[in-house]
């Protein structure tokens, strides 16, 4: 069901940012700019805990009594459970911050509709791969410090498996756990291979970290918006054809999923 105007209320997109990579943000503005288009929110901002605007310019960037803050992670985890919460001194669901009333919505990748957004990219890259002999790979961060980083992929592993999509198989990997990503070939049992990488922004793993580890890189390269690596597909690697897609964040359709998560905060608490 399609979010109602919130002609009243803002709307602050929240993101990681880099020092160091020239694309992280990028997703984020042009998000940003998809649902200012659609005239839902009297404002739509962006801010970041590693770039400009910081959080904490949120406070005078918002004219509006009412802001919905949409985490634009992947996960829960400690950016969006420990430092959004304190950077916005917020203490629950909704807050009276400031003399505005804040809601806070869950991250965008928790979200049941992430599921046909990885499906979308795995046709778009790949269009004309016969599902049934084609293993689908998702892969992600891992970390032993933090089990909601995983469940999430695991999560969306479970639901394209019982969606109908027709893959041979589904697989999760990760960059800092097992089953690491660098033994993709071994967990595919068919011929045809997708990667996705469930990441918001094409940033160092996805262009860098990860195209090395699969065999398509031999040493990190620059940034995404500066090469083609994403353009090559096939990729004749290992007796199998890879096909290598841009971060799930990069979908154009993501901006329907923050609007998702919004959609679910109204009607859980409020």
């Amino acid at each position: 069901m399609p979010l109602a105007p919130k002609p009243n209320s803002a709307l602050l997109i929240v993101g990681h940012g880099s020092t160091d990579n020239p694309d992280s943000s990028a997703p984020y503005f042009e998000h940003a700019d998809e649902i200012r288009r659609r005239g839902l929110f009297a404002e739509v901002h962006c801010c970041f805990w590693k770039e400009e605007p910081s959080m904490r310019e949120a406070f005078y960037m918002i004219d509006s009594a009412e802001v919905y803050v949409v985490p634009v992670f992947i996960s829960e985890g400690y950016f969006t459970q420990t430092v959004i919460p304190r950077e916005l001194q917020l203490t629950g669901p909704t807050t009276i911050v400031r003399g505005k009333t804040w809601h806070y919505c869950l991250p965008v990748g928790t979200h049941p509709s992430m599921t046909s957004l990885i499906l979308r990219r795995a046709r778009d890259v790949a269009p004309h791969a016969d599902p049934a002999i084609t293993t689908l790979i998702i892969v992600g961060h891992g970390t032993s410090l933090n089990p909601n980083s995983a469940k999430a992929i695991r999560d969306q592993v479970c639901r394209i498996a019982a969606s109908g999509a027709g893959y041979a198989a589904v697989r999760d990997a990760y960059l800092e756990e097992p089953p690491f990503i660098a033994g993709w070939d071994l967990m595919a049992p068919t011929p045809l291979v997708i990667v996705v990488p469930f990441f918001i922004a094409d940033g160092l793993h996805s262009y860098q970290d990860i195209p090395v580890l699969l065999g398509i890189e031999n040493e990190p390269g620059p940034a995404a918006s500066q090469r083609e690596i994403f353009r090559h597909n096939p990729h004749h690697l290992r007796n199998k054809s890879l096909y290598y897609s841009s971060a799930i964040g990069t979908e154009r359709l993501l901006a329907d999923v923050i609007l998702d998560q919004i959609a679910d905060f109204d009607r859980i608490h409020k």
